[in-house]
Formats: C-alpha cells, structure tokens, sequence
C-alpha cells in the first residue's frame, strides 16, 4: 500500500502525511547537493564555454549516510544505473515491524553530458586525425584506379579483351596467383602503409577518449515510479507499507486489524527517518 494514496483510515493518513513531509525534507537536501556549479568544457569544434554541472558522488555520500543512520533497516546498499546517457542513483530499505514491512524506495535520475577537456591537444589530435583520413581518401582513389590498371594490363597479357565485371570477378575469385601477383605489385608502387595510418587512428582516438570529461544534470522535482520509468530527471522519495503473510508482501490488508503497538512502532520509525533527513 502506497502511503499518501487517498485513504479514509486514519492511521493510514497520518502516515501519508509524514511520508511527504520526509519527502520534502528529502527534496531540499537533493536541491542543496545539486545546486549546479559551473565548469569549463571544450566543445567538439573546439570551443571552450561553461557548463553547469554537480557530483553524484556528494549524491552517493548522501545516501550511505542515510543508511549509516538507520541501522534498524535493511538495504543491498546505495545501486547505480547506466543507461548511456541516463544515470539512476537509488537506495531501496525495508524494516519489518511485526506482520508488516515499511518500505522506502530514494533515488536521483540524472542525464550525463560529454564534453572535452579545456586542452590545446584536441585540436592538435583532431587535426591530425582530419589529415590522415584526407590522405588515406585520397591514397584509396588513387589505390583503386592503379589496381584497375594493372588488372586490365595483366588480363589482356593473358588474352581476355574487355571482360565485364561477373566475369572479371570469377577470373581473379578463381585464380589465386594471379590475385597475389596484382595484390603483390599493388603493394609495390605505393608507399602508404593503410596498416599503420590505421593503427595511427586508433591511437589518436583513443587519446581523444581520454580527453573526455562528463558534466551532469538534473532536476529536485519531486516525480513519481512513472515518470522516473519514462526517464525524466528528478528525485523519487516514496513509502510502501506491505502486510507479510507466509513470507509473502501484500499491498491490500485492513489497515484496522494493525495493534495499537505497530500502529506506533511503524509511526516512530518515520519519525526517525524524519530526524535523519532534518
């Protein structure tokens, strides 16, 4: 059962109100962590602007101090989620009081941005980069017509006048050494090396990943389960209270048949996370 749902009984409305009230408690320490701070990034044209960004970690942090406080719940600890450029931070706690189980499910989604560093390199790998595709380009178109050349050359030495291009194809699938001879004199009147520039690539971008920097956005609007499945950003602070029968949870019981003593027991234990998050 969802507290803070519509509900006649009153025990079930005290605590849904106590369950926003920790939910705005909740709210203002996310609004306090994220408060953007601005930092430097470089663009991939190489512009250098400002991007408003804040720490997950603080929001990590945050979290396992909340769980260090509450030692009576129990929880796998603080989790993460990387869905590309879609970050979740959340923490799932339960406390089992008498035949029922509080649950309380916190959680931050945020999106992650890429950027580059403030680094004259960049611009020194990128053009670099730019020259050696340039090159290669060129070395290809220049690489393909000398190989159709000498393809012609030594068909016609061998008789064939004109072949079309099926034709072509199965002369030079079906002849092996006459494949390695033209790929062997190919090699021979060009001297780009293809493996090397190619090995060349592939280090500069890999210089250029390391160049990357991530910024980080967000919201402290309070969202719902729905919303934080659609992928919006915000933060979740939401409270569940299950009856356990034969070690089953159920969201549907008679909130009237709960003692008097959890009544209370249940209504202390969000006084404490309360006091935890004022």
């Amino acid at each position: 059962m969802r507290l803070g749902a519509r509900s006649d009984n009153e025990f079930l409305g005290s605590l849904g109100k106590k369950s926003e009230k920790i939910s705005e408690f909740f709210q203002k320490n996310i609004e306090r962590i994220t408060n953007p701070v601005n930092v430097k990034v470089m663009l991939g044209d190489t512009t250098i602007t400002e991007q408003a960004t804040f720490s997950p970690q603080e929001i990590r942090e945050f979290f396992s101090k909340i769980l260090d406080r509450l030692p009576d719940w129990h929880s796998e600890g603080v989790s993460t989620t990387n869905d590309e450029d879609l970050r979740r931070i959340f923490v799932k706690l339960e406390r089992r009081i008498g035949n029922y189980v509080l649950l309380w499910h916190l959680s931050l989604q945020y999106h992650a941005l890429l950027y580059y560093k403030p680094d004259n390199k960049v611009q020194v790998i990128q053009k670099e980069l730019a020259e050696i595709m340039d090159k290669t380009i060129d070395k290809e178109k220049e690489l393909a017509q000398l190989t159709n050349d000498l393809i012609k050359e030594r068909l016609a030495s061998l008789g064939y006048k004109e072949p079309d291009e099926q034709r072509l194809f199965e002369i030079l699938f079906n002849d092996d050494k006459l494949r390695e001879e033209i790929t062997t004199e190919v090699d021979r009147q060009t001297d780009f090396d293809f493996k090397a520039k190619d090995q060349r690539k592939k280090e500069l971008f890999k210089e250029l990943d390391n160049l990357l920097v991530e910024t980080y956005q967000t919201t402290s609007v309070l969202i719902d389960d729905n919303r934080l499945v659609a992928g919006e950003e915000g933060c979740v602070s939401t409270f569940d209270l299950d009856f356990m029968k034969k070690k089953t949870k159920e969201a549907i019981f008679d909130p009237k048949k709960i003692s008097d003593d959890t009544k209370q027991k249940i209504s202390d234990a969000l006084d404490q996370v309360m006091d935890v998050l004022s």
